[in-house]
């Protein structure tokens, strides 16, 4: 399998801190924003983007991770009849009039961030929601734009791109392998 670096430990940690003072920069006011990563990496990556924001402001944001896959439109595999195993959300935090932070690893298709919407409305009505995007690698199948994006890669739909944190995987970077 051919793989290629595209985020070293350094750049990842540096990306965070930059999409982190993006948010900082956009909001006047942090009191109405929460934090929700996208289980398992997207989660990892809110949570170092919560302790920039954190170091930036002296304010801890509310946060939580929510697991998406009794959300998504292709959770049963139909040739195993394999059920998925539901972790649920880390704490219950109403959303309601607030400016939800919501964040992935990978933006491709928009299938999971269209999952993440529909587990979004268990938690109450936010006023909005603005999405960070660590990678969007294109191939959209559904209408969703990042409002933060860390890199942009073009790919095939035959490559994958892999993003590791310390958390998941002991280490940082992004790679892109051949399928």
């Amino acid at each position: 399998m051919n793989k290629q670096d595209i985020v070293d430990s350094t750049q990842f940690i540096h990306t965070v801190s930059r999409i982190a003072y993006e948010i900082v920069e956009k909001h006047d006011d942090l009191s109405s924003i929460v934090i929700v990563g996208i289980k398992r990496r997207g989660a990892d990556i809110a949570h170092l983007l919560k302790e920039q924001i954190q170091k930036f402001t002296n304010k801890s944001l509310p946060s939580f991770d929510v697991d998406i896959t009794l959300y998504r439109d292709d959770f049963i595999d139909e040739h195993t009849e394999l059920y998925p195993t539901y972790y649920g959300a880390t704490s219950f935090i109403n959303i309601d009039n607030k400016t939800v932070i919501l964040v992935d690893d990978v933006l491709c298709t928009g299938r999971t961030i269209r999952a993440a919407l529909d587990a979004l409305v268990s938690f109450g009505r936010a006023k909005r929601v603005e999405l960070v995007a660590f990678i969007d690698r294109g191939h959209r199948e559904l209408p969703i734009q990042a409002d933060y994006v860390g890199k942009v890669v073009a790919t095939t739909l035959q490559q994958d791109v892999q993003v590791h944190t310390e958390h998941s995987d002991g280490f940082y970077d992004v790679v892109l392998a051949d399928a």
